[in-house]
């Protein structure tokens, strides 16, 4: 059975992460935590914070593609230095973006209301330590909210 993707759809993922503690939600499209290609939707809001972090698994590519609002994406050097930048936005006609595994990365919602489609190899294995960068604030960390605005400020000229 093919599932659709609507607008209507956006908006409820959305709606939902406007009032979760974490500012974001996921509708899963693939069946299972064990299916070998994840494939979902990403509803995030512009105070959510994700952690920098990268995927070892040589098939954990991971690809971004902006369905609504707009999407920050940074890759970081091991030491946290900024090495690139995209802004994923129907303005930019920036709409996706693809990860190498092993590199660094994080994204910020721009827009309330932004959406976007991930895909990326299974199965889920929470992060490793490894893969965690040590230079970014833990998720909940009472320093985690400063380091997201100078995340978000990458985009601000």
């Amino acid at each position: 059975m093919i599932k659709h993707v609507t607008c209507e759809l956006l908006r409820q993922i959305s709606s939902v992460a406007e009032t979760s503690p974490r500012l974001r939600q996921n509708h899963n499209l693939h069946r299972s935590n064990d299916s070998r290609c994840h494939r979902l939707l990403n509803a995030i809001e512009p105070a959510s914070y994700i952690r920098p972090h990268r995927h070892l698994d040589p098939e954990k590519d991971e690809g971004f593609i902006l369905m609504s609002g707009a999407l920050g994406v940074i890759t970081f050097a091991e030491d946290g230095r900024v090495l690139e930048s995209a802004l994923l936005s129907h303005a930019t006609g920036i709409l996706a973006v693809d990860i190498p595994h092993g590199v660094f990365h994080t994204a910020v919602s721009l827009a309330p209301g932004t959406v976007f489609y991930e895909a990326k190899a299974g199965p889920y294995l929470p992060l490793t330590k490894e893969e965690k960068a040590c230079w970014a604030p833990e998720e909940g960390d009472g320093s985690a909210a400063a380091y997201l605005e100078q995340l978000r400020a990458v985009f601000v000229r």
